[in-house]
């Protein structure tokens, strides 16, 4: 593994607590206004307690000017794609271009049950995502009406459109060795955090992607990788972490009253990091 020389972004990974909605939007505008680049949401639509994640990014969209915005990652199970690939284009041009799709196979499946989703096995649920892929890139596209057999999302002439503002990347929330090698052959990013993946699993997952990629004929640099950090990461290991294991997008895990982090984060963190990437690869 290596650096793969992409630029640097830095944001906030947050949940959509409705008890805490109002804190959330004044966390969400101090970090626009503070220069991070990415806001990711949690997507747990069984959840009670939350907002609905793709409700409260249409609605960031309009009250912030330069966070990109992603869910983190999309419930496919209980979002289906052709309407995922919609809502994400809409969304996309709405807020010039400034939309990503994190997409997950599906967890804790009884409460996917519990809201009328159907349960899958790892095998079902890794199929359903490659066949969700497919759908929402045919649906992003200019061509004629998509007709796309599938067991899970079959399109039977469905027209694509609208066309996003711009190349919207699907990243995988994915820790398998299989759906690894399918970010690595499909996906534009991944996406993973400390919690599944502490940074001594990090060299065997990047490797796996790219591994992937190869197999498919792709280039392993072409696929982005994100990390939701531990709060507690130093600046020398997030520099470790993008110049030993590709790692370019880093994400800090907050609550909404989290002002104070964001701040330290945005004002100490980044800049220490930057520099030490910028100076290491001034060294090269």
């Amino acid at each position: 593994m290596a650096d793969y020389g992409h630029e640097l972004r830095f944001g906030i990974f947050v949940p959509p607590e409705a008890a805490r909605g109002r804190a959330l939007l004044r966390l969400v505008h101090h970090a626009d206004e503070a220069g991070l680049e990415v806001l990711a949401v949690q997507d747990h639509p069984y959840q009670p307690a939350f907002l609905d994640t793709w409700t409260l990014l249409s609605y960031l969209a309009a009250v912030t000017r330069n966070l990109t915005l992603m869910p983190a990652v999309a419930n496919l199970p209980l979002r289906p794609p052709a309407v995922l690939a919609r809502a994400a284009a809409s969304l996309d041009l709405l807020s010039g271009g400034r939309v990503e799709l994190g997409l997950g196979a599906g967890a804790f499946w009884d409460a996917i049950e519990a809201m009328g989703g159907t349960r899958r096995d790892p095998g079902q649920a890794l199929a359903a995502l490659r066949e969700a892929i497919a759908v929402i890139r045919a649906l992003w596209g200019e061509g004629e009406r998509s007709q796309l057999a599938g067991e899970f999302y079959p399109l039977r002439g469905a027209k694509p459109g609208p066309p996003p503002a711009h190349s919207i990347g699907i990243w995988l929330g994915v820790y398998g060795p299989r759906a690894l090698r399918m970010t690595g052959e499909l996906a534009d990013g991944w996406l993973g955090g400390y919690s599944y993946a502490p940074p001594d699993r990090l060299p065997d997952l990047m490797a796996t992607i790219d591994t992937g990629a190869r197999e498919a004929g792709r280039v392993p640099a072409l696929i982005r990788r994100a990390y939701v950090i531990d709060p507690t990461m130093t600046p020398t290991q997030l520099t470790e972490a993008a110049l030993s294991h590709g790692i370019s997008e880093f994400l800090l895990p907050v609550d909404p009253d989290g002002e104070e982090p964001v701040h330290h984060f945005a004002t100490e963190t980044v800049p220490a990091v930057r520099a030490a990437v910028a100076a290491a690869r001034a060294g090269h």
